[in-house]
């Protein structure tokens, strides 16, 4: 069975740091472009960082731009989410999924099995 799973999520002051992991059973990542999304309350989900399987990097939020990292380690069969300097509007349900594409997308659309999600908050 393919499986998702996302952790690491939390409570966190704004200026903190927290790393996300997206672990993969019944599969192995390493030949998969893998993106996180997240979703607010009330707003649609968007696209943050994806990898693909060489390592490659696209960001397709600006306000993450220098402040998130995505990473993989195919040896654990993971990828993860580092994000330092949060804040209060990083807020929101992290999603880690697989890419149908051979690139990567920031469409929902294009990514074929999700994760159940993790919740960051983002709060004094």
């Amino acid at each position: 069975q393919l499986q998702l799973v996302e952790s690491g999520g939390g409570l966190v002051q704004p200026g903190g740091s927290l790393r996300l992991s997206c672990a993969a059973s019944g599969f192995t990542l390493d030949r998969h472009n893998i993106g996180w999304f997240r979703q607010a309350p009330g707003m649609e989900r968007e696209g943050v960082l994806c990898i693909t399987s060489g390592g490659g990097t696209t960001n397709f939020a600006d306000s993450v731009k220098g402040r998130f990292t995505i990473s993989r380690d195919n040896a654990k069969n993971t990828v993860y989410l580092q994000m330092n300097s949060l804040k209060p509007e990083d807020t929101a349900v992290y999603y880690c999924a697989v890419s149908g594409d051979w690139y990567c997308s920031g469409d929902v659309s294009s990514y074929n099995y999700w994760g159940q999600g993790t919740q960051v908050t983002v709060s004094s």
